[in-house]
This record gives structure tokens, C-alpha cells and sequence, in this order.
């Protein structure tokens, strides 16, 4: 088949999030990676930092996602010598596995789509 020219600048870019059912999101690629890097770095303060956002939204993140499905994520110790840490919980470390796991296969399944997408467009 040939490929029409029209067709080769195109690519794909999707976020995905998780909502309540009134529509409110708790869980998203954001928050995911907001709480992958405080895995990573031990901090809430280093992650949004990092991340570049404020503090005070990533607080406000982790507390949206405790609300709404009523389990901590966050083990925070506070100051002393070195200053505090912040480290996920064991429900918060499912919760990045899972997210992984669902990212993942949603991803395999969205670039089949969007590959057949760019198939058909290109078809005559």
C-alpha cells in the first residue's frame, strides 16, 4: 500500500484519568507520577519540586486521592536532623502497580487502534 504523504506528521498524545461518577477526577497520569517520584526520591517537597509543581497541589492531590478511596497512600515522618520523609504506603504502592499494569495495557491497545486509524486514512 501506498502512504500518503498527508498522514506522516501525525502522532499520538492521550492522557488517561479516573473520575467519580459526578465527574471529579482522583486519579490520573499526573498523580500517578506524582506519586511514582515520591517513591522515588523519599520527599513530598523533592517530588513536586521535580515535577515543578507547588507544594500545596500536591498535597492537595494525595489528599483528593485518600479521600476518595478512603486509604492513605502516604507515610510522612516529620523533620528532625536530616528533615522528614515521605514514603507510600504498601496500598499506595499497589495503587502505582496497578495504575502501571492498567497504563500499560491500555497503552498496547490505543497505539492498535491508532495505528489501524492511520491504516484506514491512508487507504483509498
Amino acid at each position: 500500500m501506498k502512504k500518503n504523504k498527508n498522514y506522516d506528521g501525525i502522532s499520538l498524545h492521550y492522557k488517561i484519568w479516573l473520575t467519580s461518577v459526578s465527574g471529579e477526577g482522583f486519579m490520573g497520569d499526573g498523580k500517578w507520577l506524582l506519586l511514582k517520584t515520591i517513591d522515588n526520591l523519599g520527599s513530598l517537597k523533592a517530588a513536586a519540586d521535580e515535577l515543578k509543581i507547588s507544594y500545596r497541589k500536591a498535597w492537595g492531590d494525595l489528599k483528593k486521592i485518600e479521600t476518595f478511596i478512603n486509604i492513605p497512600v502516604l507515610e510522612r515522618q516529620r523533620g528532625g536532623k536530616n528533615g522528614g520523609t515521605t514514603i507510600l504506603t504498601e496500598e499506595g504502592k499497589k495503587l502505582v502497580r496497578t495504575f502501571d499494569k492498567f497504563h500499560k495495557e491500555t497503552n498496547v491497545k490505543i497505539e492498535k487502534a491508532f495505528e489501524k486509524f492511520l491504516i484506514e486514512l491512508q487507504t483509498k
